[in-house]
């Protein structure tokens, strides 16, 4: 069976991330130095034979899909399951603020508590690596043999990272998510492979990773 290759995008730069303010689900678009990114990767990927641009559909996700989209003359394909995680009462605030507001909260959610739910509308890491791990099993049904790419976010790519590699969800984080990074991986016969991870070499300045 051929190998599908899937060239992960995290979207550029908002104020938010600047702020180090938690998006989840609320749309913020990107700021200049985002644009800046999402053109840069855009430059990138341009020569590539990538058959299809997979995204988010959250604002910011969706702002960087279009210009990588446009330059590889294609249409973005909008893919909810592949949203950020919901932080609930987390979202609109930075995460120092979390921390102060919310303490015992935030320390279940800081422990990666697997099936820890934050309150109000938020989302567990098991509930999220359940559909993110749905919708990566969906794309490499329908592109066998392909190289696609997906626009997506910090938390999405966390667990991509963890289902390529077989790592625990209480694992503490030791690979970066930088703002337009871009990331390769392979799936072959029920496997996945890692090729590249965090590359930013078609950045002046590195994109910012303000995840925990």
């Amino acid at each position: 069976m051929q190998a599908t290759r899937i060239c992960f995008v995290r979207h550029g730069e908002t104020s938010w991330n600047a702020e180090k303010r938690i998006q989840g689900n609320i749309d913020v678009g990107l700021d200049e130095a985002g644009q800046a990114q999402a053109d840069a990767a855009a430059r990138w990927l341009s020569p590539l034979p990538i058959a299809a641009v997979y995204s988010s559909d959250l604002l910011r996700a969706r702002q960087t899909a279009e210009r990588l989209a446009r330059a590889l003359n294609l249409a973005p394909i909008l893919r909810p399951e592949f949203r950020e995680r919901r932080y609930g009462l987390f979202e609109g605030l930075t995460y120092d603020q979390s921390r102060s507001r919310y303490p015992d909260v935030y320390s279940l959610f800081e422990a990666r508590e697997p099936d820890f739910v934050i309150p109000y509308g938020g989302e567990s890491l098991r509930q999220l690596h359940l559909r993110v791990s749905d919708g990566l099993r969906q794309l490499v049904d329908d592109h066998r043999g392909q190289t696609i790419a997906l626009v997506t976010h910090g938390g999405v790519l966390d667990i991509v990272n963890r289902v390529v590699r077989g790592t625990s969800l209480r694992q503490p984080r030791d690979f970066l998510i930088p703002n337009a990074g871009i990331n390769w991986v392979s799936a072959q016969d029920g496997g996945w492979k890692m090729e590249a991870w965090g590359v930013t070499d078609h950045l002046t300045m590195v994109g910012l990773d303000e995840l925990p």
